[in-house]
């Protein structure tokens, strides 16, 4: 039985086991994972793996599984388990119909240009970041290479049936010139054409290189210089809290915000799936709904939340296409570019801090925003508009909201970041926020 067979099989299956709505998910992946260390590969290793991620409704009975696809038996067993859980569950107080289709789908976000799994080029794309970061004066490099092909098949009972062929190529490079002067830098593409190890490699050694001998530094609120990767790990965040669900559930602080100003002027954030040929580009999301662009923030101004069938119908309005199986979520993050350099941004620092990179941010209070994330890998004094001094032993630790409000000037130029931090792909200029508050770590 064919993937387009097996997904329609099992829609069938659960409606004639009493299911009034059903999803079909089936994921063919096959996936080249690189691992490198101390200027070397150390690991490479390929698998595929296929899932079925299912959905049942029992009118306001919900319940969700993933499985491994397997036998015909299985499948059934499956499906009776799923609906006997979603009888048992409390029902939803709005119950959304799924999506009536058939629909019609971009052909350019459904198919993407094939990539090899030729085990000698993804090594050759290794050895490229790796000579990059020790030609700007790295002592090791390290971090993984991985490239993916994706095959989602797509049934549910509004009659919709749509098929989506996704690859990846994906750089990860870690460089160091001690224990405690690093560098980090990435590149994602869809294909060869965009991807670049080399320029990440490269990024990753000079960062390595000017984070030598640093020396702890005192807290206190500075300017901040925020470079992609750690600004993509802001923007992320203002992503995950406009789901509706996360509003809905209380764990976002985009809650109650509708229609006001939330940031500074200069920022604009959208969802843009439609962006063909970019990482995170789809043809429709978990409920067959074909992808839309939706500018979340528009200069400041919170503009949308991100919806299901079921959210919308909550909020009374329109999906907005972001439907995962339970939580509508955001697809491919595009943060509008300012319109200077990194050099103009650091100019305008008098005295103030450059963060390169961050991880483990966690929050306090989901609800008012209030977070605190620890900087990775080179950070650096600038004072009058020249970057000074290599530091360490700072958090940051603030409030997301005032941080999206300080945000002085935007770089014109922008990259895309998808890395462990950053699960949603995110393009992203450099950031310069004033009255960042920096904190010490602490010592329990």
């Amino acid at each position: 039985m064919g993937k387009e067979d097996s997904a329609l099989y099992i829609v069938d299956l659960a409606l004639r086991q009493g299911a009034t709505d059903v999803v079909a998910e089936i994921v063919d992946q096959d996936q080249m994972r690189i691992r490198f260390s101390n200027n070397e590969v150390t690991v490479s290793k390929a698998c595929r793996e296929v899932v079925l991620n299912v959905f049942v409704m029992v009118e306001g009975h919900r319940a969700a599984s993933t499985v491994s696809l397997s036998s015909a038996k299985a499948l059934e067993r499956t499906v009776k388990n799923l609906i006997r859980t979603a009888k048992m569950t409390p029902p939803t107080d709005v119950y959304a119909p799924l999506p009536k289709g058939p629909f019609r789908y971009d052909s350019a976000l459904s198919e993407t240009r094939r990539i090899m799994f030729d085990p000698d080029k993804l090594t050759g794309y290794v050895q490229e970041a790796m000579d990059s970061a020790l030609e700007e004066g790295a002592t090791k490099v390290a971090g993984t290479m991985t490239a993916t092909k994706t095959k989602t098949t797509l049934a549910t009972s509004g009659d919709i049936q749509a098929t989506q062929i996704g690859n990846g190529l994906e750089m990860s490079a870690r460089a160091f010139v001690s224990d405690i002067a690093t560098g980090h830098s990435v590149s994602i593409s869809r294909d060869k054409k965009g991807f670049r190890p080399d320029v990440a490699g490269r990024m990753a050694g000079q960062i390595a290189k000017a984070a030598s001998d640093p020396r702890e530094y005192k807290p206190g609120r500075f300017t901040a210089l925020l470079g992609p990767m750690v600004f993509a790990d802001l923007v992320g965040q203002v992503g995950t809290a406009s789901s509706a669900f996360q509003v809905d559930t209380g764990r976002s602080f985009l809650a109650d915000r509708m229609g006001l100003q939330i940031a500074s002027e200069k920022f604009t954030l959208t969802d843009d799936p439609t962006l063909a040929g970019s990482f995170g580009a789809r043809a429709f999301d978990d409920e067959g709904i074909p992808t839309q662009r939706n500018t979340i923030i528009d200069k400041g101004f919170l503009k949308t939340y991100l919806h299901n069938s079921t959210t919308a119908k909550r909020f009374g309005v329109e999906t907005t296409a972001n439907a995962g199986l339970i939580s509508p979520n955001p697809w491919n993050l595009v943060v509008e570019p300012g319109d200077k350099s990194f050099d103009d941004l650091s100019a305008e620092v008098d005295k103030g801090i450059y963060v390169t990179n961050d991880w483990y941010l966690r929050y306090q209070n989901y609800r008012t925003g209030d977070f605190s994330t620890i900087p990775r890998d080179g950070m650096f004094l600038i004072e009058k508009g020249r970057i000074s001094a290599s530091i360490r032993e700072l958090r940051i630790s603030d409030n997301m909201l005032k941080v999206f409000r300080n945000i002085i000037e935007l770089t014109e130029s922008r990259s895309w970041i998808k890395w462990w931090e950053v699960d949603v792909p995110t393009l992203t200029p450099y950031a310069l926020v004033e009255d960042l508050n920096f904190t010490k770590p602490s010592t329990r």
